[in-house]
């Protein structure tokens, strides 16, 4: 199969590709996600296939409006879903809630009776939804396990020849997944940090908890990131969480005598030896968030063995970045 690298004007290709069953990356303000068709068990197993993800990880339904989630789920839900929809919707908020009988495919839901909806907010996917007259599954479109892609030719990387085609939108603007909600539970709880924090949400609706446990090997997760090891590249991440240390860890590892990265803000990257390879976050960690993901790619292109990530371990807003780095790292961080 030869993947073909669509532009924006080009949605009526990707809809046709989706409507004869096959595969389609889409942009996200959030990370490039592999599309199919929602409602169609067979072609849902071929993203699970695509990715080589595990069939128990559930997947994320992106719809074009609020009013295509209730055909799916349980409208008792809506009083609540709609203040977090008015609010947060197009954008980086997924949603969790129980749906009807048999209104979704076990292969979208990982089994559970519950389902997770996300409106993006991407003009280009909206409408591409919204043409296709169905919502569609989008995991992010990359191989399990690995980072999530943030440019289209990150999809490319890793998934040419075996998806239809790339819908090109050009770089992702937050460059990490959507915050997951479950209102599922007695308190509405978060299982996936990203850009919309509990401050946001404790805006919004009246009580909110923060639950981010690794699901045992026995239980279905009921949203991405809760169980099997994501966003990590073929390099070691080690996590500097003292900028202070950095000096010393470099010092260290150049001893190692094998390629090293430095992921880190530009004012920390001008004072390390020109031998190491070098990826700038920018200036804090809403940009390190951004530039997160590609970073890892990057450095791991340079064939480097170690990368040294700067952990932003007190930065407000950054939970998401630091969830998304201890997974990539293994939770290994630097010790001095």
């Amino acid at each position: 199969m030869e993947t073909e690298i669509l532009k924006d004007s080009q949605i009526q290709r990707a809809v046709d590709f989706l409507s004869d069953g096959q595969l389609v990356a889409f942009p996200t303000e959030t990370v490039y996600g592999l599309g199919a068709d929602a409602t169609r068990s067979d072609i849902v197993k071929n993203v699970y296939a695509a990715k080589g993800r595990p069939s128990d990880n559930p997947l994320i339904v992106h719809v074009s409006s609020p009013e295509m989630v209730w055909q799916y789920a349980d409208n008792s839900y809506k009083p609540l879903a709609e203040k977090l929809m008015k609010n947060f919707w197009p954008g980086p908020l997924t949603i969790i809630m129980p749906i009807q009988k048999d209104s979704l495919s076990k292969a979208v839901t990982g089994g559970l009776s519950t389902a997770a909806f996300r409106m993006p907010n991407n003009k280009v996917t909206l409408s591409l939804i919204e043409k296709f007259g169905k919502p569609i599954v989008g995991p992010s479109a990359n191989t399990s396990g690995k980072p999530s892609p943030t440019l289209a030719k990150h999809v490319y990387h890793d998934l040419k020849g075996k998806i239809a085609a790339i819908l090109d939108d050009g770089p992702t603007i937050l460059g990490v997944e959507s915050t997951v909600i479950d209102l599922s539970t007695d308190v509405p709880t978060i299982l996936r940090p990203g850009m919309i924090t509990v401050e946001d949400l404790l805006k919004v609706i009246d009580d909110v908890r923060s639950d981010h446990h690794k699901v045992k090997d026995e239980e279905i997760p009921k949203a991405p990131g809760m169980k099997y090891k994501h966003y990590a590249p073929s390099a070691q991440v080690v996590i500097v969480d003292d900028v202070n240390d950095f000096p010393k860890a470099i010092s260290e590892y150049q001893e190692k005598n094998v390629p090293i990265g430095i992921l880190a803000t530009d004012e920390i990257l001008k004072e390390a030896p020109d031998d190491f390879r070098k990826f700038s976050l920018g200036n804090d960690v809403i940009s390190a968030s951004k530039h997160l993901f590609a970073g890892l790619r990057g450095l791991d292109a340079e064939n480097v063995n170690y990368i040294l990530a700067q952990g932003f371990p007190n930065a407000d807003h950054g939970d998401a970045y630091r969830n998304r780095l201890n997974k990539s790292a293994g939770q290994k961080h630097y010790e001095n």
